[in-house]
């Protein structure tokens, strides 16, 4: 039998938030996650919403379309355009082109972005300060309640600003398994390039001094940026998935020059080394 508990956690609305994950030059390490932890988490339970975000995602393997799907069939979004990154602007583009209700925040150390600038947004204080915070929280619940409540007559898109008929998705398409597959791999075949192409490797060695001398450890951890490593030649950041085998490892939590830091789809946090044997089949692809 389903507990009333049950039943009102079932209809609670949902709203997906678009916002770095990741470290971003000009914030401190973990930012966004207080960010998200003191501002816009309280504010969206404050408005009766059940706020998810992109990590939350973790339930299967093809979390790119887990989170096409959060963007195009959540109750509301809220998409924090602070720091203007181009991954929250992608995902703001594709619930847009649907003109389904949003709502838009940003730090007030950005600058406005012209392309939607048209668009109401509400700004809050990067800082977190407690008096601060507690004054955004109810800014921004009230945003997220009246759009709510705007019932299409308040201007969520530039398809509604441009009276540009709105996409909408066949009810009667499904993506097969193989397709969900591709889609996830494709964001990392960039990177696996790239790094073939700028291999340290000379094409040709004069003797095996010299190969001895050139020759990369099969098993390395190099910092390249805030939140990206070298990892055995491929370029990962910190919430990529990881795999071995086509088996999902976990999510990468962070690195250091002898190891990986990993948190499971369990909620888990393990340091797997350099020298354990399964380092080095570590990779971002599931096959």
């Amino acid at each position: 039998m389903v507990s009333d508990e049950t039943k009102n956690e079932s209809k609670q609305k949902t709203c997906f938030v678009i916002m770095p994950i990741a470290d971003m030059d000009g914030y401190e390490t973990g930012h966004f996650s207080r960010v998200y932890s003191h501002l816009i988490k309280p504010a969206c339970e404050k408005a009766g919403y059940l706020p998810v975000r992109a990590d939350d995602v973790g339930s299967s393997n093809y979390i790119i379309i887990d989170i096409l799907h959060k963007i195009l069939d959540s109750d509301l979004v809220l998409c924090d355009l602070s720091g203007r990154n181009p991954n929250v602007l992608y995902e703001l583009g594709i619930r847009q082109a649907f003109n389904l209700p949003t709502v838009l925040i940003k730090d007030i150390k950005t600058n406005k972005i012209f392309d939607i600038q048209g668009l109401r947004y509400t700004e809050y204080n990067q800082t977190l300060r407690v008096d601060e915070v507690v004054r955004d929280i109810a800014l921004l619940q009230k945003s997220l309640s009246e759009t709510a409540m705007a019932n299409g007559t308040d201007v969520n898109s530039l398809i509604q600003l441009l009276a540009v008929q709105p996409a909408t998705r066949p009810s009667s398409v499904e993506v097969s398994g193989e397709t969900s597959v591709i889609l996830s791999a494709l964001k990392d075949l960039a990177s696996r390039i790239s790094s073939l192409e700028h291999s340290s490797l000379p094409i040709q060695i004069p003797n095996e001094q010299a190969k001895r001398r050139f020759k990369r450890p099969s098993r390395m951890v190099e910092r390249i940026a805030e939140g990206s490593f070298m990892v055995n030649g491929e370029k990962m950041d910190i919430g990529d998935d990881l795999y071995i085998k086509g088996k999902e490892l976990g999510v990468l939590a962070d690195a250091s020059p002898h190891s990986l830091v990993i948190k499971s789809n369990a909620g888990e946090i393990f340091e797997l080394q350099i020298d354990d044997p399964r380092f080095s089949l570590i990779t971002l692809l599931p096959f």
